[in-house]
């Protein structure tokens, strides 16, 4: 599933080509994503797109009338800035095509994702967005909200800092990550980790986020950068996905469990 480095790298990459661009033509070529595209997103023809921005995992589109384009990426959803003309794959669902003979083509095998016509003032005001927690690399995300959050909580720790009303956009490779540099199990029960273990922990998750957008995002089967091209961060993976290699800093076996139905993966001697 693209996670918030994929989504931030896949907004930076099409920001340049949509901003600024009027729309000429809205095609939908499936209706039914996880919810459906209904037709009056086609009304957007003629308008122009005014800026793209990043809430959690979600991609937004300001448009001048003053509604949104939300799109969500879903399970394996991605965004191409192609030509028109390009051949339409088995996959690709929606195209927003463009004055400057550009055509941004959202791409979905799993149909998990969204593309919606926002009609409310604010975005960040509709039900998707509403009750979401503080942006990992944003000032709302302190060691004081976080350890707050901890405090009620006796689940695992990697279960807390997935939940989207913590903290937005750190998903299950991530979450895995950043347990490993600050050094902390993921099972250990939030409400028992200290605050100065808290507050290591709060740094890493902003540094494996912040790593892994500057590489590019994570090379994952499903996720392909704006551009067509994966991303460049797997390589520089210490615990995901890695059962039973060597630990790159001690060189125990990795360990592997599922956690909240997720795998989860960390070092018996690194992490406690």
């Amino acid at each position: 599933m693209p996670e918030l480095p994929e989504v931030e790298t896949t907004c930076r990459g099409i920001a340049p080509h949509v901003t600024g661009v009027q729309i000429t033509e809205l095609i939908i070529r499936r209706h039914d994503l996880r919810q459906r595209v209904t037709e009056s997103i086609t009304e957007l023809s003629g308008h122009m797109i005014m800026g793209v921005s990043r809430r959690s995992k979600y991609l937004l589109l300001g448009i001048d009338d003053g509604s949104t384009i939300l799109i969500h990426l879903g399970m394996s959803g991605s965004l191409r800035v192609i030509d028109p003309a390009d051949d339409w794959k088995k996959h690709d669902h929606v195209g927003i095509s463009l004055r400057n003979g550009k055509q941004l083509r959202f791409h979905d095998p799993r149909r998990f994702g969204l593309v919606l016509r926002l009609m409310v003032e604010n975005p960040l005001d509709h039900d998707l967005l509403k009750g979401l927690g503080p942006e990992p690399l944003e000032d709302g995300f302190t060691v004081t909200q976080f350890r707050a959050a901890c405090a009620k909580r006796g689940i695992p720790i990697k279960l807390v800092i997935m939940d989207a009303k913590v903290v937005v956009g750190v998903g299950n490779i991530y979450a895995s990550e950043a347990l490993f540099r600050a050094g902390i199990r993921p099972g250990t029960l939030a409400n028992r980790i200290s605050k100065a273990r808290l507050e290591k922990l709060v740094g890493a998750i902003r540094e494996v986020l912040a790593a892994a957008i500057n590489e590019g995002g994570t090379t994952l089967r499903d996720f392909l950068n704006s551009d067509g091209k994966p991303g460049y961060f797997k390589q520089r993976l210490f615990v995901y996905d890695r059962k039973g290699e060597p630990c790159r800093t001690c060189g125990t076996s990795i360990r592997h469990e599922v956690l909240g139905q997720r795998a989860t993966y960390w070092c018996p001697i690194c992490q406690r």
